[in-house]
């Protein structure tokens, strides 16, 4: 672990506890770092060859965090990413569930031209190439179309994506069948990516999503990450038990399938979730038409009311919780039952269904599910192939009322499951921040405490770290985070972003 180096230092880290995220226990030891590289880990490195020097006395040193699954779309509006560094996050991946920007080359030269707080790195959005092609089609591609997917996932790729993800969930994603994604998928393998899945299901179809997803990784030759990996809905608790056992026999069978988890016990997406797929094909402007029908209407509405009982409704209006509602703000951090009630109606499913309608009808909302169970959340973190990722978007005090997630994860982990909780050990939860994630996605030379590696590094204090961000009081940085450098570049010292520019865009090849 310790490498000899002679000469000055750029920054000495001096007293810490070196946990170097390969999952090893702790080490007293110095880290000297010279540019943007970490060239010397002993005890006792002279202080006085050192231009800065960081006392960490009674801290933990570790790698950066990683966060595998980030929603950066505002990135060219917040660059800084400061929720992301004030975590301990070094470097993010952009572009999950389907989604990401488009061309991305250029996207990734805007981002460049910028400047950004955090390395952040992309993956291309299927959803988003589907949409480009298809639009909301709910039919399979023709051969044409199919080509011309293949050939926009090449292109992503070779402007520097880091691999395929999958919305299933989603639209236009919803609409694909397994042939198509393997098609796409088989593009991204041949360029090295991997694979990134949002599953088809995650509630009653949650047995068959994991089954799907691990039939694309056997018949793509592409590793697999389960994204958020979760078990939604009460009738379908306790079923991490199954999946997991199946990711453990697949690999077994020479597969590669890994998995990405949030620590909390609710989901936030859109409140479209909560409409079956086919009533929202052709857009909202169908959607709508459909609704005219009384036929129809009374199809979507029982769709809705069904998952209203079994899917992320939780068969309870309270378990919904409205987080960014722009035509209506004092709805925000209120919940479809706060809702029915204002407006004087009963706290039923279909009076769920209603107010889901209304809110489309009105433009749309975000909201948080308090759908999940703890127990699943444990035994899905301990899997020795999860890596921890905040599914987070980037976001300023005060916008809106987001999942903690976006605030929290990390320091959420280290000091609830680690050192309240004792779900994991402290060396094995950063080895799921650091070298796990970074192996997932094929981030090279970030991950580790290592000779020669970039120099992104967190200082925190492992006896006080802890999530602030609360589902009522969300928009709250955590404690705990001492020092954060990116690239060679302090970044974040206690409570303050100090530099706003130190990451870096990263491209799985040169264009």
């Amino acid at each position: 672990m310790f490498a000899a180096c002679s000469g000055s230092y750029d920054i000495v880290i001096d007293g810490g506890v070196v946990l170097d995220g390969t999952g090893s226990p702790g080490v007293p030891a110095d880290v000297a770092i010279r540019g943007d590289r970490i060239v010397r880990i002993a005890p006792d490195i002279p202080t006085d060859r050192a231009g800065r020097v960081i006392d960490a006395s009674g801290l933990t040193v570790a790698p950066g965090f990683i966060d595998i699954h980030s929603h950066l779309e505002p990135l060219l509006r917040l660059p800084t990413a400061e929720t992301k560094l004030r975590q301990g996050v070094t470097t993010a991946v952009g572009g999950p569930d389907g989604g990401g920007p488009w061309p991305l080359g250029d996207y990734l030269d805007s981002a460049q031209t910028l400047g950004v707080g955090a390395n952040v790195a992309f993956l291309v959005g299927h959803n988003t190439i589907r949409r480009e092609v298809m639009g909301m089609d709910n039919r399979a591609p023709t051969a044409d179309e199919l080509d011309t997917m293949r050939a926009m996932v090449a292109q992503g790729i070779d402007e520097g994506a880091y691999g395929l993800s999958t919305g299933l969930r989603y639209l236009p994603g919803a609409y694909s069948d397994v042939d198509e994604v393997v098609a796409l998928s088989e593009v991204a393998a041949g360029r090295g990516g991997v694979y990134t899945s949002h599953l088809r299901e995650e509630g009653l179809g949650l047995i068959e999503g994991v089954a799907e997803a691990i039939e694309i990784n056997r018949r793509a030759g592409i590793p697999v990450v389960l994204t958020h990996h979760k078990v939604v809905g009460h009738p379908m608790w306790g079923s991490s038990q199954r999946t997991l056992a199946m990711v453990d026999s697949a690999n077994a069978a020479g597969g590669r399938v890994y998995i990405d988890q949030y620590p909390y016990t609710a989901t936030y997406t859109g409140i479209g979730i909560l409409v079956p797929p086919w009533a929202m094909a052709g857009g909202d402007s169908t959607f709508f038409e459909r609704l005219e029908n009384p036929v129809l209407r009374d199809s979507i509405v029982s769709g809705i009311v069904f998952n209203m009982i079994n899917d992320r409704g939780g068969n309870d209006l309270s378990r919904v919780q409205l987080a960014r509602v722009q035509w209506m703000p004092e709805l925000e951090g209120q919940t479809l039952a706060d809702w029915a009630e204002m407006l004087g109606m009963p706290n039923t499913p279909e009076t769920g269904a209603q107010l889901v309608i209304e809110a489309i009808r009105r433009g749309g909302a975000s909201a948080i599910y308090h759908v999940l169970e703890e127990s699943d959340v444990e035994r899905i973190m301990q899997h020795p192939q999860t890596a921890i990722a905040s599914d987070g978007r980037l976001v300023e005090p005060g916008d809106g009322h987001p999942h903690p997630r976006w605030y929290g994860t990390f320091p959420r982990v280290l000091g609830r499951y680690v050192r309240e909780r004792q779900v994991l050990a402290l060396e094995e939860a950063v080895r799921k921040m650091t070298s796990l994630p970074a192996s997932h996605i094929g981030i090279e030379e970030r991950g580790t405490i290592a000779e020669g590696m970039f120099a992104d590094v967190v200082v925190f204090d492992a006896e006080r770290i802890i999530d602030r961000a609360t589902f009522e009081d969300p928009h709250q940085y955590p404690v705990g985070i001492v020092t954060v450098i990116v690239n060679g570049t302090v970044a974040v010292e206690g409570d303050s972003l100090v530099v706003g520019n130190a990451g870096r865009v990263l491209r799985s090849r040169e264009p």
